[in-house]
């Protein structure tokens, strides 16, 4: 089987300018351009819940560079398999963010309710 590890690379690094652009059009969400005095108690939560699954995703992000790496392993290789860890991670925080399993976002929303008079 030959396997074109050049598309491969290509569909990652499209992956990566992706991942970077969401991100900076999440970090621009949060300087300030929403007033959440008016929110509902449904906005306020999802707020929250988006800012734990991003925590965790950090957390377990640093986590995972803990451990050792393959030493035998090609470059095209481990660029699919960071692909799939990173892939794998944002679901892992996302799922344990909804099952409230960290409760941060439940602390943040009763805290942005008392902060905001709701």
């Amino acid at each position: 089987m030959d396997v074109n590890f050049s598309s491969i690379t290509d569909i990652y690094n499209k992956y990566l300018s992706d991942a970077a652009s969401k991100e900076t059009s999440s970090l621009s969400k949060l300087n300030g351009t929403k007033d959440y005095s008016k929110a509902t108690d449904d906005e306020l939560m999802d707020v929250c819940k988006q800012f734990e699954a991003y925590f965790l995703e950090q957390c377990f992000k640093e986590m995972t560079k803990t451990v050792g790496t393959e030493e035998f392993s090609s470059s095209s290789t481990s660029t699919l398999m960071d692909y799939y860890k990173d892939n794998l991670i944002q679901k892992i925080a996302s799922d344990s963010t909804e099952q409230n399993s960290l409760g941060l976002a439940q602390m943040l929303y009763e805290q942005m309710k008392r902060n905001y008079n709701l």
